[in-house]
């Protein structure tokens, strides 16, 4: 690696230890409603448990500068497991809700079967790290009605790549796991191979009432410390939403953005766009989506704000389609992402391939089979090249 990105390689082994903590709250949007959640009600309030339990096997080839390595894990898919505890009432014409929501994983580092690893070690070199830890993803209410909107106030998934992490059919399996070095709570699915991760922040946003099949949402985020010495302001996040529907046809088509400055010597404005399409035509389903960023770090590995010394451009596309038949849905996707300048000195890009088989087993379960490509290129992040295959087994529960 060229000595002007040594910078840029820590964080990168940060973020292989770190990042695979963040997909579930797209379960949210996405399958946890397939069973019925347990309620307890009394008077005017409800509480609902949901969330999901998941494993794989996967047999992953990897070849690197020469060397080729084959490794088998038992792991989380895409998403971690999930427990969801949602109170729900109405008063004097507000509709609340309060969300917590924690996301334990399988796995743990450990050189003794059956014992845990040390919590204490924080990821140092020869003492392994306590890779079942419970991640808090979702703590936030919110208030509103139809007519004037919904004010959220706390932790839960960001605006800016919500929908296309939503989208991904990979959120049911595994996808890429190039940066999920086993054990990790989660593997990356096609995060870093078309689109950045979202992630679950630190927000206060509005959301207006649909109108039409229109809606938006807006709103201030915690700020990431990614150049300069200050965050005088908050970061700031919208989304824009079309749904429609007509006969055998329905669709979203959805727009979004994110900015964040910093303050002091070296700093600078972090932006990014996005726009994406989904489109039902009977047994079909099409997803197209791209993005453009500038300062958001590094997006072939995925995370927001990762290694953002400099001013690196990133920008990705990632297309999908699947057909579903009876209770089994076939899927085709690919991706790729783009970084160049700031500390980069060559560009570097990330692509992906999925061909995933996702049957319904029965309203709580669905098995899944998958079989994904990565190749890497560029001479800072990826010496040599990375090129990897992996197939994965295994299933997911919602309840």
């Amino acid at each position: 690696m060229h000595s002007n990105t040594t910078a840029i390689a820590r964080p990168l082994r940060t973020a292989r230890r770190l990042l695979p903590a963040s997909i579930a709250a797209a379960l949210l949007g996405f399958g946890a409603g397939s069973a019925q959640a347990i309620s307890f009600s009394q008077g005017d309030a409800t509480l609902d448990i949901n969330g999901t339990v998941n494993g794989f096997y996967s047999h992953r080839t990897a070849e690197a500068n020469g060397v080729k390595t084959t490794n088998s894990a038992l792991t989380n898919g895409l998403l971690p497991g999930w427990i969801n505890f949602v109170f729900t009432t109405k008063v004097d014409g507000l509709d609340i809700k309060a969300h917590v929501g924690f996301a334990p994983g399988i796995n743990d580092k450990s050189d003794v079967v059956g014992l845990p690893s040390d919590p204490g070690c924080g990821g140092a070199t020869g003492c392994d790290s306590p890779f079942t830890q419970i991640d808090t993803r979702n703590l936030y209410f919110q208030f509103g009605n139809q007519e004037w909107g919904t004010v959220k106030l706390g932790r839960d998934i960001g605006l800016f790549g919500q929908k296309i992490i939503l989208s991904d059919m990979t959120l049911l399996g595994l996808g890429g796991n190039s940066y999920a070095s086993t054990p990790f709570n989660t593997t990356f699915g096609m995060i870093g191979h078309g689109y950045m991760y979202t992630g679950f922040q630190p927000q206060i946003t509005y959301t207006t009432p649909a109108m039409g099949g229109l809606s938006a949402s807006f709103g201030i985020f915690d700020p990431n410390k990614f150049a300069g010495d200050e965050t005088k302001d908050p970061g700031f996040q919208a989304m824009a939403n079309y749904d429609w529907e007509a006969g055998a046809a329905k669709g979203s088509l959805w727009a979004g953005a994110i900015h964040q400055r910093t303050s002091g010597a070296g700093s600078f404005n972090a932006s990014g766009f996005e726009l994406g399409a989904k489109v039902g035509l009977g047994a079909f389903e099409f997803v197209a989506y791209g993005f453009d960023a500038s300062g958001l770090g590094l997006s072939t590995v995925g995370a927001l704000y990762l290694s953002p010394f400099a001013k690196t451009d990133g920008k990705g596309y990632f297309l999908q389609g699947t057909y579903t038949v009876g209770k089994t849905k076939f899927g085709l996707n690919f991706g790729e992402n783009r970084d160049r300048g700031g500390l980069l000195t060559d560009t570097n890009t990330f692509r992906s391939a999925t061909v995933g088989v996702y049957h319904s087993l029965n309203k709580y379960i669905t098995l899944v089979g998958e079989y994904n490509q990565e190749k890497g290129e560029g001479a800072d992040l990826f010496p040599g090249d990375l090129k990897t295959r992996t197939i994965s087994l295994g299933g997911i529960l919602f309840f």
